[in-house]
């Protein structure tokens, strides 16, 4: 038996919301058709979904993604409506964000 992933599914207040900054973010479209109850980034690889709960507690899995400039990067995302959360070096650099609805994620250095 094999798995492959389907997408990446993110809970959400305002799903067209927070769809257009993950768009901004990894420069990928929203497709046509989203509401603030359903939309979806780069034909399919993203789903947003509005939930009635507010997100409460920190993510149990969360993206890591590359950036060749790390700064650049956080500091582009900071603009967009992340917020920056913590650095770290522990022999890899990373940046912990969060997007504007409080999902964390990461920005390594390549």
């Amino acid at each position: 038996m094999s798995l492959t992933p389907h997408a990446v599914t993110f809970d959400a207040e305002d799903a067209l919301r927070l769809a257009q900054f993950w768009s901004a973010a990894l420069g990928k479209a929203v497709r046509d058709g989203g509401t603030a109850d359903f939309a979806v980034v780069d034909d399919g690889a993203y789903l947003f979904i509005k939930v009635p709960e507010a997100k409460t507690a920190k993510n149990r899995m969360h993206l890591d993604l590359d950036a060749e400039d790390r700064e650049a990067e956080v500091q582009r995302l900071v603009a967009l409506g992340a917020a920056r959360l913590a650095d770290h070096d522990d022999g890899t650099r990373w940046t912990v964000l969060a997007d504007p609805e409080g999902n964390e994620f990461c920005i390594l250095q390549r």
